[in-house]
């Protein structure tokens, strides 16, 4: 019941828009205003609530932003050393097949500290669900280039912008994976529209699923903005992700069961 301007009112279930998941906690999330982990933290949620797997549920989170994320699942969750949460991930997994084991990675501890965990997981064809948030940069610890900074783009420690003659190019990890035997769903999606969150919850939902027929890897990166990162206000940053990030990183299917 709701009390507005002193009546109050029932909110019928056929009126209810959005009801928050109760696998989503209480607490206030602590990421920077315009951030796209908590989008991508609230799908996640709706999926596992909805496939009733909150018993059933470890996810595995390593360092970086993604740490926080047992503050707010209310579901196992076990932290790794950085870069190696697929590791943990199929340690869990192999000990206990019926569990549905997730990891949840930035880029820059997924495609860095974590490139060989990564690659081999995905190669061996670990029965894990791997979500992999790209925003180009070392989020928590500075905005520092990472593997997936883009080239020309600026961050703290590049901040003339990275030169590929000197710095590499930028790591494509998901058209990686997706070459490789081990793995059955490759995907890019993102969280900046309501239509990019469904399509992303539509993802994480097939990945739920197949982990169950033990076919393969499933990957799922998510093409992600940090506002603090790439000093800019939310919205100019989802406006320089749509301009510049996703034709360097494009959405959609890179594999598919069907292929």
């Amino acid at each position: 019941m709701i009390e507005a301007t002193g009546i109050k009112e029932i909110i019928k279930p056929e009126n209810l828009a959005y009801r928050k998941t109760d696998i989503m906690t209480d607490n206030i999330l602590s990421y920077c205003p315009g951030c796209g982990h908590g989008t991508a933290h609230r799908i996640l949620a709706e999926v596992i609530d909805e496939e009733e797997l909150q018993s059933q549920t470890i996810g595995v989170s390593p360092v970086g932003c993604s740490v926080m994320m047992y503050n707010y699942l209310d579901v196992d969750i076990q932290q790794a050393a950085h870069g190696r949460a697929p590791a943990v991930a199929t340690a869990i997994k192999r000990l206990m097949p019926e569990k549905f084991v997730f990891t949840y990675q930035g880029d820059g501890d997924l495609a860095a500290i974590g490139t060989a965990e990564t690659i081999h997981a995905c190669n061996r064809g670990e029965n894990i669900l791997i979500i992999f948030i790209n925003n180009g940069i070392y989020g928590m610890t500075g905005g520092q280039m990472a593997p997936t900074t883009l080239p020309g783009m600026k961050s703290s420690t590049s901040p003339f912008g990275r030169d590929v003659k000197t710095m590499g190019n930028p790591l494509k990890m998901t058209d990686i994976v997706a070459t490789l035997p081990g793995t059955y769903y490759v995907t890019r999606q993102s969280v900046h529209t309501p239509a990019n969150v469904r399509k992303t919850k539509k993802a994480i939902r097939k990945a739920v699923q197949y982990q169950k027929l033990d076919k393969g890897t499933c990957f799922i990166e998510i093409v992600a903005n940090c506002p603090s990162g790439w000093k800019m206000t939310p919205v100019q940053s989802n406006k320089w992700m749509e301009e510049t990030m996703f034709p360097f990183y494009p959405l959609g299917d890179l594999k598919t069961p069907e292929e």
